[in-house]
């Protein structure tokens, strides 16, 4: 086990150097060192562990504010900075600044860049006007905006290399995600799934913009970049157009499925891993079928995007549970043998580990006790139902039928978490996940397609969960070769930040009243907090500057979760339902962007 938790700990390193020759040879360095952040995963396993230990469980109370930097936007701000030897590069919601700050002067404005962009792409962006992070490459600051222009900056100078337009905001297609670097492309996502729009991941060439492959979450094989033979889903052939099948006549061209997540790398393997999103419409009973593949793992070659195996975790969704949170990838020991895994935390409530090279299913159990729109996800291969989840028929919004409200559904649309990335510490061997504690009402009614405007088809009331601590959040620790809850802090609200794990055995996250805490990675004890001027939905990120050790983190209440204070809404319904459950919100924090960086003493 020893042999096996060290070579856990060099997951990142050691796939770096088996990184193949053609990849971008400078971005591969400069992701092996700890004291930069390169991309906005951290690493390409999406692990969000830093090896730094000056700050550790011991000295992290003695923290204090280092300096801070106005982002001058308000709304809901997502992702976390990069940084790049002495520049860290802050970006912003709409309209989607990107500030290069200059650590050896007090960060001091080096250069900044802000895109001139149609302010009607805001009302096409469903839960607030989020950005989750710039990513960068070959000299190159890569943003990609809330109009789904892609745009290469110099890094150096800020100035415009070259743009691309990955989709159309007309049709209700918005760019929300962070794009990320692989070997010499950049793989863009796209929004809009309450807006029919069909998801795609697309990769551009990061020497010109040109597009190097796109595929789509469903329709024909040529446009999934599916093979019926070598595609597998659980082992087993996917068939002629896997990707149609399971949609009623021509539905699949406004099929959801968007993929406005996280992607992950692993370099031996040359594959990449995403989440499809919820199928359209939220009506299940206008889209009969299991409507693959919205609500997917995939892996995909980064080279070709040709899927090698994909994974259906909630077919024919009712409720909204969106699939496209982080794929984290681990080496560990399972049964005394080495296994390269993958592991994901679902918004429908269960934790899924998965062999990362052939797709099959190792655990698939429930990541907060109260969920109960399924018992379990059946994992016996020779079951017809093998990998299904089994679905409670109280909690069935389709088999209650439209304009019925179906109550007390756990988790709520907004799932057992959301898009906050966990984070994983090879010196525990847990995963560290900020949770949403919350249930809700589902009333489903017929809507129709229009272009461009809202394909919703339901009504959502949410609340905390009942018979619990009364808070709408909990932030835990997982072992995820068991499918156990190792121990469990409950919250207030939720916890919407991206998490962060340390080599000082300290991890980081975030509180929508504002609050940075720490905590010891082994038992949870609250070691530190802080609170910043707004809620924290931001990712918390680390860095080494001149031998000091920093925490940053960007402090700007918004997101779905706080979709009411960002954009002025009262109606408890609106937001897709997060008004009224949120509400309280206000009396503890306002809006307000801003970056937090955190040291040690002199």
């Amino acid at each position: 086990m020893k042999k096996a938790v060290k070579f856990a700990c060099m997951t990142a390193a050691v796939a770096l150097l088996a990184f193949p020759a053609s990849a971008n040879d400078d971005l591969v360095k400069m992701s092996q060192n700890a004291a930069d952040w390169v991309m906005p995963t951290g690493n390409y396993a999406n692990t969000r562990y830093s090896e730094l230990s000056q700050i550790n469980k011991d000295n992290v109370g003695s923290l204090q504010v280092a300096w801070t930097f106005s982002t001058g936007v308000l709304r809901g701000h997502e992702g976390g900075p990069l940084i790049i030897g002495d520049t860290m590069y802050v970006h912003t919601p709409f309209p989607n600044i990107v500030y290069a700050l200059d650590l050896n002067d007090d960060g001091a404005i080096k250069w900044k860049y802000e895109p001139k962009q149609d302010p009607n792409v805001i009302p096409v962006m469903c839960c607030d006007t989020v950005n989750r992070g710039v990513a960068y490459g070959d000299g190159k600051i890569i943003l990609y905006q809330a109009d789904t222009t892609v745009v290469a900056l110099n890094a150096e100078s800020g100035a415009v290399e070259w743009s691309v337009k990955n989709g159309d905001p007309a049709k209700g297609e918005t760019g929300t995600s962070a794009p990320m670097v692989f070997k010499d492309k950049v793989l863009i996502g796209i929004s809009g799934g309450e807006f029919g729009v069909r998801g795609s991941v697309t990769a551009y060439n990061l020497k010109d913009g040109s597009q190097a492959w796109r595929g789509y979450s469903m329709g024909p094989d040529s446009d999934t970049l599916m093979d019926p033979e070598k595609t597998t889903a659980l082992g087993k052939p996917v068939g002629k157009d896997s990707g149609t099948a399971t949609w009623e006549g021509d539905q699949w061209k406004i099929g959801g499925g968007t993929t406005w997540g996280w992607y992950s790398y692993d370099p031996e393997l040359n594959l990449i891993y995403y989440g499809s999103g919820n199928p359209s419409t939220w009506n299940p009973a206008q889209r009969p079928g299991d409507n693959k593949w919205s609500m997917t793992i995939w892996a995909r070659d980064a080279d070709t995007g040709t899927a090698k195996w994909v994974y259906q975790m909630t077919p024919h969704d009712e409720w909204d549970f969106d699939g496209i949170n982080e794929m984290i990838l681990t080496d560990q020991q399972i049964d005394g043998k080495d296994r390269k895994l993958l592991t994901h935390f679902d918004r429908n409530g269960f934790g899924y580990t998965l062999d990362r090279e052939s797709g099959e299913l190792l655990v698939a159990e429930k990541y907060d006790p109260v969920v109960n729109w399924a018992t379990e996800v059946v994992m016996d291969p020779n079951s017809d139902q093998y990998g299904r989840p089994q679905v409670v028929a109280q909690y069935s919004t389709d088999q209650n039928g439209e304009d019925v409200n179906t109550t007390g559904v756990c988790p709520a649309a907004l799932g057992t978490k959301d898009q906050q990335p966990a984070t994983y510490s090879p010196k525990t061997e847990l995963f560290y996940v900020p949770t949403n504690h919350v249930c809700m009402d589902y009333e489903p009614f017929r809507v129709s397609y229009t272009a461009g405007q809202p394909y919703v088809g339901a009504t959502l009331s949410m609340y905390p969960a009942p018979n619990s601590h009364g808070g709408m959040g909990n932030f835990i620790a997982w072992d995820g070769k068991k499918g156990e809850i190792k121990w469990s802090l409950p919250e207030q609200f939720s916890v919407w930040s991206g998490a962060l794990a340390t080599a000082g055995d300290v991890v980081f996250y975030g509180t929508l009243e504002g609050y940075l805490k720490a905590v010891d990675a082994e038992t949870g004890k609250e070691l530190y907090k802080f609170k910043t001027p707004s809620g924290i939905i931001g990712n918390v990120t680390t860095y080494e500057h001149s031998g000091k050790q920093y925490v940053a983190v960007l402090s700007g209440i918004g997101g779905w979760a706080g979709i009411g204070l960002a954009a002025g809404l009262t109606d408890p319904n609106a937001g897709l339902g997060a008004v009224g459950g949120y509400a309280g919100l206000s009396k503890y924090t306002a809006l307000g962007g801003q970056l937090t960086v955190f040291s040690l003493p002199k």
